[in-house]
């Protein structure tokens, strides 16, 4: 199973970006799908979650200003970040329970990350 992001760079506060992750490989189900984010000299932290039922779960610093869904038929998750502030500044990871054709029990696996870098 891989996951694969794309749709980082560099915009300038107040723009917006969409990330996108897609998940492939020998899937079976996939459960929560999610969105973390590591700043240099800090710990990653959760940026905003999704369970296979589309409930969502955000950290307290994005809401109101990014929105998580994802699309069930193309196992993708996407994260749309409006109102970008510098503080935003960080590589991006996604994640997803992912129970593979093969094992039949969920394991988390991780993006390579992509990077969103806000300019003031």
């Amino acid at each position: 199973v891989r996951l694969v992001e794309s749709g980082g760079g560099l915009v300038q506060a107040g723009g917006s970006l969409r990330l996108s992750c897609a998940a492939s490989g020998s899937i079976f189900r996939i459960n929560d799908m999610g969105w973390y984010r590591q700043a240099p000299g800090k710990q990653r932290e959760l940026v905003a979650t999704i369970t296979s039922g589309a409930s969502t779960n955000y950290a307290d610093s994005v809401k109101g200003r990014f929105t998580v869904s994802r699309d069930n038929a193309k196992n993708t998750v996407y994260l749309q970040m409006n109102n970008l502030k510098s503080e935003d500044t960080a590589v991006y990871y996604c994640a997803a329970d992912v129970a593979s054709s093969i094992l039949r029990r969920p394991v988390t696996y991780w993006g390579q990350g992509t990077q969103v870098t806000v300019s003031s």
